[in-house]
C-alpha cells in the first residue's frame, strides 16, 4: 500500500512539473504576438496563418484530434469485446491458445 502511494505522489508531482513547464513555454513571446491575428494573440508563436485555407486546416485537424482522444478514452474504459473469439483472448487466456 506504501508503494502504491509512492508512485501516486511521484506521478502528481511529475504532472505538475509537466504542466507548469508547458504553460511557461506555450504562450507566445512578444514578438511573435504581435504578428498574430487578433483572435491568436498570445497564444501561438510564429508568423501565423497567412490564408483562410489555415483557419480551416487546424479545425479540421483540432475535430480530427478531439474525436480520437474522445473514442481512444471511450474504448479504453470500455472496450465491449464480448466474443470469446476475440484476438485479445489469445494474449489473455495464453494456455488455452498454445497450439496456435
Amino acid at each position: 500500500m506504501l508503494n502504491f502511494k509512492h508512485n501516486k505522489m511521484k506521478r502528481i508531482g511529475l504532472t505538475s512539473i509537466l504542466l507548469l513547464l508547458i504553460n511557461t513555454f506555450a504562450w507566445a513571446c512578444p514578438v511573435c504576438e504581435r504578428q498574430q491575428p487578433k483572435l491568436l494573440r498570445g497564444i501561438i508563436h510564429g508568423a501565423g496563418p497567412e490564408h483562410q485555407w489555415d483557419y480551416i486546416i487546424i479545425i479540421a485537424v483540432a475535430i480530427i484530434t478531439i474525436a480520437t482522444l474522445f473514442f481512444s478514452v471511450k474504448w479504453l474504459i470500455k472496450p465491449g469485446e464480448k466474443s470469446d473469439k476475440h484476438i485479445k483472448r489469445m494474449v489473455l487466456d495464453q494456455d488455452e491458445y498454445e497450439g496456435y
